[in-house]
């Protein structure tokens, strides 16, 4: 593959590694905050969640500057974001001070995950497009293995002010990020569809090593136009699967356990280090198996990858549930751990890949708001009601009825999920659409 790409991709994936971070890293530090500013459940769920409600806000939202100003730019005024929000979190000093630059740490990861896969799939040729998106959520996993190692290195590091580290450790690949995005061209297609810059876009496909020729003449005699609107009959059959596929991936419960691992764990009978040391771990497959589904996704396809990972989530979910009932004992660290397995190389590898290809080029950077915001809204409501359900019905019931969930998106997935792997936009767009 073109270095040119290869360096443009890995760049703009970096978003997803800020992402990771800041998803992962409040487990370390949501229950120090509890005890620190005697939070109920409610306001204590509403502080941990206060990042989601930014995601829902930035994901809705982010298609706007994208297609306004750019999506290089947009990118560069995430990392500051990002960066502001790191340090603000940090040094709150009550918890309303810390909802509100957590809120706006949230509005750059729904924004990110808009963006960046949209202008990965934009420069991304249709054999390497798999791989070059999951190369967004390989940077998602490696952030949360990053921010699990560094909350089990940081434990106790200041004292009780640990936490504060842990948040605040993001600034630093915030900066590095915006830099190196300094250093990345505009999106070509975006040069084309919103600019009307032949000139600009023909040299970015031709450092790409792409036909600039045949590429521009695609694009252009596309029958799309840019002033479509996305709420049409029109781009129902995308926006059915971006909101199934979206709406599916939270309701496994994995934000559950990302932001809530320690308590998970302890909730098992677990000690604290104890449970650090899983969170640790959850990482480590989340990683491992990322990898496995950025091998497999542009050979077995994306359809097959969903199939492997929700089966392994209904294996996964059931043992989970049955240890919590104590119908099993023990083994709760490596149910867990399979788990996050099935939803690396399923779930993880294919969401922001599936939705960032499946919209015409007109209503793309708006198609893949939707399925970010779908997303991020039903990830704000797990986080905010995980502690009060776990509390009050405990881990079985939750458990099964992420069980449940995932029996339905099996039957998702064999009944209305298209493969896409190998099929360029243009065409996969003319596909998409209802006649």
């Amino acid at each position: 593959m073109n270095k040119n790409l290869i360096f443009w991709s890995i760049t703009v994936a970096l978003g997803g590694l800020l992402f990771g971070m800041d998803v992962a890293n409040i487990s370390g530090a949501e229950q120090h905050i509890q005890h620190l500013w005697q939070l109920s459940d409610l306001l204590h769920g509403t502080a941990i969640a206060m990042a989601l409600y930014g995601t829902i806000v930035g994901a809705g939202t982010g298609s706007i500057p994208a297609n306004k100003f750019g999506r290089k730019k947009t990118l560069i005024a995430i990392g500051g974001i990002f960066f502001i929000s790191a340090i603000g979190s940090a040094m709150a000093q009550n918890v309303y001070v810390f909802m509100a630059f957590r809120f706006l740490g949230g509005l750059s990861i729904g924004a990110s995950s808009v963006v960046a896969p949209v202008y990965i799939s934009e420069i991304a040729p249709p054999q390497h497009r798999g791989k070059m998106g999951i190369a967004f959520q390989l940077n998602v996993v490696c952030g949360i293995l990053l921010a699990y190692f560094f909350n089990y290195l940081l434990q106790g590091f200041g004292g009780e002010n640990d936490w504060r580290y842990m948040l605040g450790l993001i600034a630093i690949p915030a900066l590095l990020f915006s830099g190196m995005m300094f250093f990345t061209p505009e999106s070509p297609r975006w040069l084309l569809l919103y600019k009307n810059n032949e000139g600009e876009a023909r040299k970015i496909f031709e450092k790409s090593g792409a036909n600039a020729n045949e590429l521009i003449n695609e694009i252009q005699h596309s029958h799309q136009t840019q002033k479509e609107f996305l709420f049409t009959r029109k781009f129902f059959k995308p926006l059915l699967l971006a909101f199934l596929l979206a709406f599916f991936n939270q309701l496994s419960g994995i934000n559950a356990i990302i932001y809530f691992a320690p308590r998970v764990f302890e909730m098992a009978g677990m000690a604290k280090s104890a449970a650090f040391l899983s969170s640790a771990g959850i990482g480590i497959i989340n990683f491992l198996f990322t990898i496995l589904g950025w091998y497999l996704i542009d050979r077995s396809g994306r359809r097959t990858l969903l199939f492997i990972g929700s089966v392994g989530y209904i294996i996964s979910l059931s043992l989970m549930s049955l240890a919590f009932a104590g119908y099993i004992n023990g083994g709760i660290t490596w149910f867990v751990f399979l788990f996050i397995a099935a939803h690396a190389i399923g779930q993880g590898s294919v969401i922001w890949v599936f939705i960032s290809e499946i919209f015409p080029n007109s209503v793309r950077a708006a198609g893949m708001s939707f399925g970010a915001l779908t997303h991020w809204f039903f990830a704000a409501l797990i986080s905010q009601t995980f502690t009060f359900f776990a509390n009050s019905f405990g881990g079985a019931y939750i458990f099964g009825f992420f069980t449940i969930m995932m029996v339905l998106q099996l039957l998702y997935v064999w009944k209305l999920m298209p493969e896409t792997k190998g099929i360029a936009l243009e065409n996969m767009g003319n596909n998409m659409i209802v006649h």
